[in-house]
């Protein structure tokens, strides 16, 4: 479908047509921008004189309380306006300061460079223990995942805060006697790449973009995820990239036609694969559009890096479009210790700043401004995410063929007596390539009951549930339980280990595995929204398959459903979404309700039960 968008751009009417329309789209995937631009009071604390510039240590606010840390490389030449570079950190715990070597070398060829801390990273830590002197989470990506998790349910995404930060560097820019505001470009790596591609999409103040290891295609990047690159990066995963026919080149085809270079590693974890194949259909519009002379890939045979081979390709090409001298070679930098370059005393400036408000609040205000909308309810919301329509499914028996999208096949692997009771172990097959294992744990006398769907947040029953499950079939229930995809016995066989996050890898397979923070079952997450139908819609198709097959091969009503736990939740939702289905609750299960998450300012819960904008969807009591 994005392809057959691409083919038919034709004339720049047409590039500006699908622009509108890809602009719309990114802003409703990171729930617009701020409304206006509040004073910036950028004041500068501190400065160090190097070999031919100088290093402003600068905080100012892109939000009224949201103070940003950046650094400002300004050449000693006074005598003109210089062309300036923002460049976006990627996910480093010392966040600008981990690029302070490139910084320098854009500041000794002319460049002004202004290089900030992302929220949750260097001196912006949201979660600091001040007694502990470190965050409750790490500065690579956790603080990024417990923000940008709560952003989803406020109806957000963590990349709106952070885009902005990036606009308001731009306006600080404006401000400065020694810039050029016709000479402004943008560079960054990894998740300085994503900001890089965000900001300029959004920003035609920006004239010149280079974003480094970054684009791909986004089905290689979800492909690969899991095991390559297991940690949390909400801002990188914007709700409905690929039903809103977005993705990479659509990003791109948003700063058409200023210039773009696309920085790549050979062997990244960002497919090099990908990257080609978004670059190829960029440049293609390009020539189309008489323009083939602004776009550029440059691909070093390396790692997940801003290499020095790629440095020189990206600053050779920014030169070029903003008619600096040609030059060859690279700065060999100074590098400063980090507490050098601190712009605080403390390290942190929501300790030094005494009107420094955490995003967690922001984000809450950000809910508290909208959430008095009119509201859908769960059935409603379910029904928008366009769910099959599985109660037309056909159910037959498994004779080795894949299913088709529209069919449920099943083989019964064996039967098992446990006293007066039967246990029927079947595997069913959907959606072409998903698997379901199942029981239906039943009396052995083959009277016919109603039955209730039961599980828990791990899958289906196992033996330590079987007294539970007894009580169920004694008070005149059968029971059907079943492995949401992705749990139970179809958990994906991956260990996530991060050298981000090494706690993940102390932990034991299951709590790995579920991890809110990192781990394999949050990326599956992420990946589903991507796709525009979060996990937890998937996990309701699940049950509605569930209940298909029981009707149609079992013979078995399902009326009802029950789950201890975190559970509940989902089986309250399994309730709401379906007609017939009625909720048992038991003594002690609490419903997770997403609006109170939000008002609380939570900073973890059960990652699989995401939804975005679900603290404006009513949910049943």
């Amino acid at each position: 479908m994005q392809q057959k968008i691409w083919e038919s751009i034709q004339t720049d009417a047409d590039l500006q047509r699908v622009q509108k329309e890809l602009r719309a789209s990114l802003l409703e995937m990171i729930g617009g921008l701020p409304n206006r631009k509040t004073e910036l009071h950028a004041h500068v604390t501190g400065r160090i004189q190097m070999a031919g510039f100088s290093i402003e240590k600068l905080i100012f606010e892109s939000l009224p309380g949201v103070y940003v840390t950046a650094l400002v490389y300004s050449p000693d030449d006074h005598s003109t306006k210089h062309p300036a570079v923002l460049v976006p950190a990627g996910h480093a715990t010392n966040g600008k300061i981990h690029y302070q070597v490139l910084s320098q070398r854009l500041a000794s060829r002319g460049y002004v460079v202004i290089a900030w801390d992302p929220v949750g990273q260097g001196e912006r830590s949201q979660f600091w223990d001040a007694k502990a002197g470190k965050s409750r989470y790490n500065l690579v990506c956790a603080e990024h995942a417990v923000m940008g998790n709560l952003a989803y349910l406020a109806g957000a995404n963590l990349a709106r805060w952070e885009i902005w930060d990036g606009m308001r560097a731009v306006d600080y820019l404006l401000t400065r006697s020694d810039v050029d505001p016709d000479r402004i470009s943008i560079t960054g790596t990894s998740g300085g790449g994503t900001q890089t591609t965000l900001i300029a999409a959004l920003d035609s103040r920006i004239k010149a973009v280079v974003p480094s290891c970054y684009i791909t295609s986004m089905p290689m990047r979800m492909g690969n995820r899991i095991f390559a690159d297991p940690d949390s990066d909400p801002e990188q995963d914007l709700y409905g990239t690929l039903s809103n026919k977005v993705g990479y080149t659509g990003l791109l085809l948003l700063m058409y036609p200023r210039p773009v270079m696309i920085a790549s590693a050979v062997l990244d974890f960002y497919p090099i694969e990908g990257a080609r194949k978004s670059f190829r259909e960029t440049q293609r519009i390009y020539e189309r559009l008489h323009h083939a002379d602004r776009i550029a890939m440059a691909e070093g045979y390396h790692g997940h890096q801003y290499s020095d081979e790629n440095q020189e390709a990206g600053l050779d090409f920014l030169d070029r479009f903003n008619q600096m001298p040609l030059r060859r070679g690279l700065l060999t930098a100074k590098e400063l210790p980090d507490r050098d370059l601190f712009c605080t005393k403390s390290g942190q400036v929501m300790l030094d700043e005494p009107g420094a408000r955490s995003l967690m609040d922001v984000i809450h205000e950000y809910y508290e401004e909208r959430k008095g909308s009119p509201r859908k309810n769960l059935p409603e919301q379910y029904r928008d995410s366009k769910p099959a329509a599985i109660e037309k499914w056909t159910t037959t028996q498994f004779k080795g063929a894949p299913p088709t999208e529209n069919q449920i096949t099943w083989e019964q692997e064996a039967s098992t007596s446990v006293g007066e009771f039967q246990i029927d172990k079947y595997v069913l097959r959907h959606s072409r390539l998903l698997v379901m294992p199942l029981l239906y744990i039943h009396k052995s006398s083959g009277q016919q009951r109603d039955a209730l769907l039961w599980f828990k947040e791990t899958g289906k029953a196992t033996s330590s549930e079987w007294p539970e499950i007894e009580n169920l079939l004694r008070s005149g229930h059968d029971v059907v339980t079943f492995d949401f995809r992705g749990l139970g016995e179809t958990r994906m066989p991956y260990t996530a280990v991060s050298p981000d996050d090494p706690l993940l890898g102390k932990l034991d397979f299951d709590h790995a595995y579920m991890n809110p923070v990192s781990g394999v079952l949050a990326n599956h997450v992420y990946n589903s929204l991507l796709s525009g139908r979060p996990y937890f819609y998937q996990m309701l198709d699940d049950a509605k398959i569930a209940s298909r097959f029981a009707e149609e091969k079992l013979r078995v009503k399902i009326t009802a459903v029950a789950a201890p736990g975190g559970a509940f939740t989902i089986a309250a939702a399994i309730a709401e979404v379906t007609p017939g289905i009625k909720l048992q609750r038991d003594t002690g299960s609490a419903l997770l309700r997403w609006d109170e998450l939000v008002e609380k300012k939570q900073e973890t819960w059960p990652i699989w039960l995401l939804v975005p904008g679900g603290a404006y969807i009513q949910q049943a009591n």
